[in-house]
């Protein structure tokens, strides 16, 4: 399938008629996806409409290969785990879409990569490997050119001193970190940022209780002198992010869209502002699934989105159509 409608997309019947070429073109070559269609008895000639479209449950990701291509996979992202827990794999047949993507949305939201200086603060996920958010941080730290740009794993006072001495000098710079770690260094070091951006990825990983995104950025935001904190949302079975620079509140890149469910009925999806399920349309999944009902609570609020929490146990109740 060409993909490069996917990344030029401009208006809403764009995405429409974008989404229904992708969707007919995982019916047609993704067994696991066409099969959960054929059981909830939605074929091409009953989808019409975004509403139509299945989404399949993001376990899948952990009990099959979820492949659109016949292509042998160029890497393969994992979901981290405790042990004995069973991880998602995102088998990826063609990296240059996932490069494409971050990319595009990066700049979508934040401009050009290589204006800024890179720094990055998530031990939790170089720690092991397959992780999709390191390779998407790698590729930014190398697109971004500068020599100060790179990776601390627990070297926090290094850090600390790299950020000083870049604020010093008025230095464009993107902070992006797991919370448990950035909560760590305002802990141990206090700041007041100007030409920072502070970015946090979400997860205490087991390092610390776990926080409300308002509590969280409530500390950060003292820490580090900011009115705001901003945050990424992404995932091990996604190739893009939606980005909030404020709030809690995320914004999607063109390609990609949220809608809610109902929590109660799985196949029904609720108007702006009801809580509920979220489900992700992300197209640049062309060659895995585009369409995925996830385990995080949200709603949608004037084309934005919030995300609440998540299913208790991780359940998507009404979608066990078939053994995982």
């Amino acid at each position: 399938m060409d993909t490069n409608a996917i990344f030029n997309i401009q208006t809403a019947n764009d995405f429409l008629e974008t989404a229904l070429a992708v969707f007919r073109f995982q019916y047609a070559n993704n067994s696991v996806y066409k099969k959960f269609c054929d059981l909830l008895g939605k074929t091409p000639m009953q989808v019409n409409t975004l509403e139509d479209i299945p989404f399949l449950p993001i376990q899948f990701f952990k009990s099959h290969p979820v492949l659109s291509s016949a292509q042998p996979e160029e890497i393969l992202f994992t979901s981290s785990g405790t042990t004995g827990n069973t991880t998602s794999k995102h088998y990826v047949t063609d990296l240059e879409i996932y490069r494409k993507s971050f990319r595009k949305g990066f700049s979508y939201f934040y401009g050009n990569v290589e204006e800024y200086t890179i720094l990055a603060l998530l031990p939790a996920y170089l720690e092991r490997e397959g992780s999709s958010l390191i390779y998407m941080v790698n590729d930014m730290i190398d697109q971004s050119k500068m020599p100060e740009s790179g990776f601390y794993l627990h070297n926090l006072e290094e850090l600390a001193q790299q950020l000083k001495a870049l604020e010093a000098a008025g230095r464009k710079t993107l902070l992006i970190g797991v919370s448990f770690a950035l909560l760590d260094l305002v802990e141990q070091y206090d700041f007041t940022l100007k030409n920072t951006i502070v970015m946090e990825t979400g997860g205490m990983k087991g390092r610390r209780k776990e926080m409300i995104r308002a509590e969280l950025h409530t500390e950060l935001k003292k820490g580090f002198g900011l009115q705001h904190i901003h945050s990424e949302y992404g995932m091990t079975e996604l190739l893009s992010q939606a980005y909030s620079k404020g709030r809690g509140v995320f914004d999607c890149p063109p390609w990609m869209k949220i809608l809610i469910r109902d929590p109660e009925d799985a196949l029904s999806l609720l108007s702006d502002g009801k809580s509920g399920g979220v489900n992700v349309i992300d197209l640049a999944n062309v060659n895995s699934c585009s369409f995925i009902a996830t385990q995080d609570l949200g709603r949608i609020k004037d084309k934005s989105f919030e995300i609440i929490g998540r299913f208790d146990n991780s359940d998507i109740r009404g979608c066990n159509l078939m053994v995982l």
